[in-house]
């Protein structure tokens, strides 16, 4: 059954997603604030800053007025950096409002809010008045925008504490190159998809470096370990991590040059200062603000976090790469597991 869905954001991953609804026969309209990223999506069918090359579906409208593109919608897409999603929600929850409209709503941003640590949906569930909200999904996993345009095979969960729900929007995206999972650990997977990106920001440093595929898997094996740690110790289930939103978006951000934190990591490594790479970059850069986040949550929580320290250490500026990479291999022997 044809759906009319809003999505709210159109960088890389938001203006993707809206394609693949758009191709699997939906009615989509995406809302930006940019007018020239609009004019671009209807005109050229091109979003050239986030997507370079790709084609998107003529059938895909763009409007940077939030109001006419949530009009009427079935369902809203909320896909915005972690740090502007209160704003982008108390401006939905006001156009909910004057519409009277309980569209189903999932989102699909990869980060969580600074000073509160807040999840996504948390902060969405804090914005959106109960009765236009009745439930709140999550999409994530291991899907960079380019391979998905790409049509590389994808694969994704939803999450949702209403099964019903996560079922909709797992039928509404699914297709022969984009497959979608169910979970009902929402605490987990919004967590995996956050704090895996300050495992990119690492991996990429010590690409810079010169380090090759024996510090990449150290990295890896132990950056998953200790953001389930520290995930689990907010209710999240330990399982949730050996799938697609830990172990798999673990491998495809800390390895995958289309990682955008992967990237800025790559330029620490090669000795930039923190604000080139920032300015270099153009785009968010998830990781930042999470290793923040994920910092004070260790710090309040007893949870050891020794990557995420030492990533904050040089983001700060306290510690050279240098100084934290030998910090990290001298500490006390201890046992793998237990």
């Amino acid at each position: 059954m044809t759906e009319k869905i809003a999505v709210l954001g159109a960088g890389s991953w938001g203006s993707m997603l809206a394609n693949i609804l758009t191709e699997n026969g939906h009615e989509v309209r995406i809302w930006s604030y940019n007018p020239d990223q609009v004019q671009e999506l209807n005109e050229q069918h091109t979003n050239e800053k986030y997507l370079k090359g790709f084609r998107f579906s003529e059938r895909l409208r763009a409007d940077t007025d939030m109001k006419a593109v949530v009009q009427g919608a079935d369902d809203v897409l909320l896909i915005v950096p972690s740090q502007v999603t209160r704003a982008v929600a108390t401006d939905l929850n006001q156009v909910l409002t004057e519409l009277n409209s309980k569209p189903a709503l999932i989102h699909g941003s990869k980060g969580l809010e600074q000073h509160t640590f807040k999840r996504m949906s948390e902060v969405i569930e804090e914005t959106i008045a109960s009765q236009y909200c009745a439930s709140i999904s999550v999409i994530s996993g291991p899907s960079q925008a380019e391979g998905v345009a790409r049509k590389d095979p994808t694969l994704v969960t939803v999450a949702s504490e209403d099964l019903q729900a996560a079922r909709h929007f797992q039928q509404l995206f699914m297709n022969n190159y984009f497959r979608v999972y169910t979970n009902h650990d929402i605490i987990g997977v919004e967590l995996g998809g956050a704090l895996k990106n300050i495992i990119a920001l690492a991996a990429g440093t010590l690409a810079g470096l010169g380090y090759g595929d024996n510090a990449k898997a150290a990295l890896m094996t132990r950056g998953l370990a200790e953001i389930s740690r520290l995930a689990v110790s907010y209710g999240a289930n330990p399982l949730t991590f050996l799938g697609l939103s830990g172990v798999g978006d673990v491998i495809v951000t800390a390895t995958s040059q289309d990682s955008r934190n992967w990237r800025a990591g790559y330029q620490l490594g090669q000795g930039k200062a923190l604000e080139t790479v920032i300015n270099n970059m153009g785009m968010v850069i998830e990781g930042i603000a999470t290793s923040q986040a994920a910092y004070e949550m260790a710090q309040l929580t007893g949870v050891e976090m020794p990557i995420t320290e030492a990533i904050h250490a040089v983001l700060n500026g306290e510690e050279t790469v240098a100084v934290a990479i030998q910090k990290l291999m001298t500490r006390e022997g201890r046992a793998e597991i237990g």
